[in-house]
């Protein structure tokens, strides 16, 4: 069976738990505590030296960790990465500026401004950054949203999955979606196609990781 380490607050890792669950693959979640350093154990730096989740265990003992390469991985074979090249090049297309142009800032708002205590104090001098670039990014998703209903090819595709799961959330960074109703239609959309699971679902079968420190 599959083994995701995770931590479920983590909307890199949510990526990964929404394909598992609309594909419907069996797997087993195991808890990384990342606040509290359980990503930098020796015994977790083994499997992935950058500490970084989520990391994806593979029968027979390998490893896959970066987010949207283990959805690139995942989605081989199923209707969430098309078999065109032009198509694949595209999903790739938007999954590089999701990880070049919106988690960067997006994501970094909504982990130090939500989730770390006392996070807004630490990075204050990063606030004024992460808005500009991170309403860049939701401007041209919303000039790309305003004539299609999904990234690539009108269908759902692992390149909505990984814009989903940081975007959904980004009010937690202090963006402001209500100028942007072409992405909130999308985020609808996302959310109502069969399968879909939201950020605080679990596999019935999962373990938690208690941090080393």
């Amino acid at each position: 069976m599959l083994k995701l380490h995770s931590m479920q607050s983590s909307g890199n890792s949510y990526k990964v738990r929404l394909l598992l669950a609309r594909l419907g693959l069996p797997f087993e979640l195991v808890d990384i505590d990342v606040l509290s350093g359980a990503n930098r154990t020796p015994d977790f730096l083994m499997k992935n030296p950058e500490g970084r989740v989520p990391l994806l265990e593979l029968p027979g003992g390998r490893f896959l960790a970066e987010s949207n390469a283990i959805l690139f991985y995942l989605a081989e074979g199923t209707r969430f990465l098309p078999v065109d090249p032009l198509a694949r090049a595209e999903v790739l297309r938007w999954m590089f500026f999701e990880q070049h142009s919106h988690e960067p800032a997006i994501a970094a708002a909504r982990f130090w401004l939500k989730l770390v205590r006392g996070g807004r104090d630490l990075r204050t001098h990063d606030v004024d950054r992460w808005q500009e670039e991170g309403y860049a990014a939701l401007r041209v998703m919303e000039r790309h949203l305003g004539r299609r209903p999904f990234f690539v090819d009108g269908t759902l595709s692992i390149a909505d999955i990984a814009l989903y799961a940081h975007t959904h959330v980004a009010e937690e960074g202090d963006f402001d979606l209500s100028t942007f109703p072409a992405v909130r239609r999308w985020l609808a959309r996302v959310a109502d196609e069969a399968g879909h699971v939201d950020m605080a679902w679990r596999p019935a079968e999962s373990r938690q990781m208690v941090s080393a420190l």
